[in-house]
């Protein structure tokens, strides 16, 4: 506390100090230089990117202009190709109409196969090109024999003109190879095509340098370049010239693009800066005036927080117990009454458990008072742990301690209260030295179902923690009196559920899976069965959900992998060798990260081949997760363990997941099976699934085949598997043994579709 009224001391100091306002104006200062910096240079860039776009738009103009003009003159060589008696006359003709077409030629040459030039259009200032020799040198010679023989059009590239000043002549050849009557020459004035290429243009915007080979051929400016920074270069795609247009903006372009908004944004945060400085000083005479009161008001808080600590300290010695430093009873007991109310408002339950120490007596006569006080101390420590807003624990005395579940919503946040409660007895306590492992019994009552008020809670906590003592230590027991019937057989469910598989009270039952193409019984399907010591054998429906609630089913899916490897293992060397055995798999299996090691685990411990185990999943896992549910199954699919989808089509279909999951078998659900000869959709649906199967290279298993009519439909419309009461019932592995060494089950399940 100290050090960060310190800290409070001296930003007070810093803000009163009388420099602070200059720095925050010197701060919005560098602000608006910066920001002004960072516009500036954003508009720059903009207007370099606007001249890019111009030079390529011109690059693309002048492409398109040179194109046209060259298959312009190609068009003429070739009438004058077709026939070469054409007269002078229609020929001027002809030239002069692309002359008035295409403004941009100075003049249309005809040029004989010597290469000299006879005809011209117009006469007027080309008088002294007639008689010229086109091929004036060698590699102009090379160049025109060459487009002679090919028939492509020659490009002169820019030469200086006999008429004056520069330009280009295209040489159309009229005719190819031995059948060349000469070439048709267009000559056009560079300054023409430039002016062409600026006719959209604001005028004297731009400058215009066409470089051919990288040296300066043409330039086109009317005024003094903003600078080589501000220029721009583009190839130009011109067949037989290597051109390159350089694009140099004028000043009047370059600050036509440029913004007043860096000029106004640097003004507006200077003057924000001026204003915050300004009331920032008017700030510091107020803090100036009122900083003896804020002192005066911080000296009264402190005496204000020392009462309250007194205070607070009074009302903890009146409700905590002095030895273990919980809650003493008589606070429990208000708290509790308080709390009731609350619940009765909001509709909800509460629940009250009292605590007793299991031979806490006889620990205490034996090894001491001192002993006994150290064991509460450490016992409280561990209970106070799971104190939060939701659960209260207090001492009631002797070896008693009694804790409130708040804002229970059903009985499953009770009994995970339970399991946290055992949680804490798990490690021994030391005490003087010595490790005692101590054990608790628990006494439970709900709100409302248990009583209506504090004291009626409590005692009905003392009545069932006694009668959980009456069946034996370290225990708890619910008291039932007024709650349903059905919620206190599923307690006792859930009790004995946790000692089943201590007990070894699970079985494994297999109902066979016939192959109605070869007539034999390759797999089973394994389904756990409970025998339990009062109920007798419990069917999975009476206790799988119950087990998935409270998360017993992966042990209990471990168990039943184990007892099929082992069931496998068990059939090595016999008639039954062939045998797969599938068994379900829940979505809390899929989740866990090691369900793959422990099935690899326990086919290795009992020497198992992974192809002689299936795995079977419903369809509402797959779409749970399919991200992380992709790669369970790849693992599992690389361990070489099949895979199958059980009660397919009841609701969750995708086809999506019958492409991507490494799947082997499809499982139609029995609600298809069950009407399958009798109502058409699910013939319909059932014929399509197998169809849809068989195209994705899956087998096919049709569950709760109960008639004869319907093994017939199914072998009928080539279903791989079926399984049902008609084979067989679920049965013990040795009922199963004897069914398959006498052969009944194939031959009745057959016998009837054989004839």
């Amino acid at each position: 506390m100290e050090h960060a009224l310190y800290k409070r001391r001296l930003l007070v100091k810093c803000l009163l100090h009388p420099v602070f306002p200059a720095v925050i104006f010197l701060v919005f200062l560098g602000m608006a230089a910066g920001l002004r910096y960072g516009l500036i240079h954003q508009y720059t860039s903009q207007v370099r990117a606007n001249l890019e776009n111009e030079a390529r738009t011109m690059a693309s103009a002048l492409e398109w202009e040179f194109t046209v003009h060259a298959d312009a003159i190609r068009r003429m060589a070739s009438r004058l190709a077709s026939d070469p008696e054409t007269p002078e006359s229609e020929w001027r003709r002809d030239a002069d109409s692309y002359l008035q077409d295409f403004r941009i030629y100075q003049a249309i040459e005809w040029i004989d196969k010597d290469f000299i030039i006879r005809w011209l259009e117009p006469l007027a200032s080309n008088e002294s090109v007639l008689g010229y020799n086109a091929a004036f040198d060698k590699r102009r010679y090379n160049a025109l024999v060459a487009a002679t023989n090919s028939g492509n059009y020659d490009v002169s590239g820019v030469v200086e003109l006999r008429q004056g000043g520069k330009g280009i002549v295209i040489y159309a050849p009229v005719g190819t190879g031995p059948g060349n009557h000469g070439f048709v020459a267009g000559v056009f004035k560079m300054e023409a095509l430039a002016r062409q290429l600026m006719a959209s243009r604001e005028p004297a915007m731009f400058g215009i340098e066409i470089r051919s080979k990288g040296a300066p051929a043409y330039t086109l400016s009317d005024f003094e370049g903003a600078g080589s920074a501000m220029s721009y270069t583009v190839p130009v795609k011109l067949p037989a010239v290597d051109w390159q247009l350089t694009l140099k903006p004028s000043p009047a372009w370059v600050e036509k693009q440029h913004s007043p908004w860096p000029l106004w944004t640097f003004i507006t945060l200077l003057f924000m800066g001026l204003l915050t400085s300004l009331t920032a000083l008017l700030l510091q005479l107020i803090l100036k005036r009122n900083q003896a009161l804020l002192v005066t008001r911080r000296e009264l808080d402190e005496e204000i927080t020392q009462r309250k600590t007194i205070q607070q300290d009074l009302v903890r010695l009146e409700s905590t117990d002095a030895l273990t430093g919980l809650a003493n009873r008589r606070f429990f007991m208000e708290d509790l009454a308080h709390t009731l109310n609350i619940a009765d408002r909001q509709k909800h339950q509460v629940a009250m458990m009292m605590l007793d120490l299991d031979r806490f007596q006889t620990l205490n006569d034996s090894l001491g008072h001192q002993f006994g006080d150290e064991l509460l101390v450490q016992v409280a420590g561990r209970l106070d742990q799971l104190t939060d807003e939701g659960v209260t624990v207090a001492y009631s005395g002797g070896d008693e301690f009694m804790i409130c579940q708040q804002h229970v919503e059903d009985i499953d946040d009770v009994i995970y209260m339970l399991g946290l409660i055992k949680q804490c007895f798990e490690t021994p306590f030391v005490v003087q030295d010595e490790a005692h492992s101590v054990t608790a019994t628990l006494g439970v009552a709900v709100y409302p179902h248990s009583g209506l008020n504090a004291d009626i809670l409590l005692r009905n906590a003392d009545i069932a923690l006694y009668r959980a003592k009456e069946q034996g230590r370290n225990t708890y027991q619910f008291y039932t009196e007024g709650m349903q019937e059905r919620e206190v057989m599923r307690l006792e469910l859930e009790k004995e559920l946790s000692q089943a598989l201590a007990n070894n009270e699970f079985v494994l039952h297999y109902q066979p899976q016939l192959n109605l193409h070869s007539g034999e019984i390759n797999s089973v399907e394994a389904l756990i069965r409970w025998h339990h010591p009062r109920r007798g054998l419990l069917p999975p429906g009476e206790f799988i959900p119950l087990a998935e609630e409270s998360g017993r089913i992966t042990e209990i899916g471990c168990w039943v992998v184990t007892a099929a490897c082992r069931q496998l293992a068990t059939w090595k060397g016999t008639r039954f060798d062939h045998l797969r055995v599938a068994v379900n798999l829940s979505g809390r299996e899929l989740d866990d990260e090691h369900l793959v090691d422990r099935i690899s685990d326990a086919l290795e411990a009992e020497g198992v081949p992974a192809d002689r185990l299936e795995l079977e999943l419903t369809e509402e896992i797959f779409i749970q997760n399919i991200e992380h549910n992709l790669g369970q199954l790849t693992r599992l699919h690389e361990l070489g363990v099949h895979l199958a989808i059980d009660d397919f089509g009841v609701g969750y279909s995708s086809l999506a997941y019958l492409r991507d999951f490494p799947l082997d078998l499809l499982k139609i659900d029995r609600s298809f099976i069950t009407d399958v000869t009798e109502r058409h959709d699910d013939a319909v649906i059932t014929r399509a699934v197998i169809n849809l199967a068989h195209n994705l290279g899956l087998q096919v298993v049709a569950e709760g085949v109960e008639t004869q009519a319907q093994l017939n439909f199914l072998k009928s419309h080539g279903c791989n598997l079926v399984q049902g009461y008609l084979i067989s019932r679920a049965v013990p592995a040795a009922e199963l043994e004897k069914a398959l060494c006498s052969g009944v089950l194939e031959q009745g399940a057959l016998a009837e579709f054989s004839l």
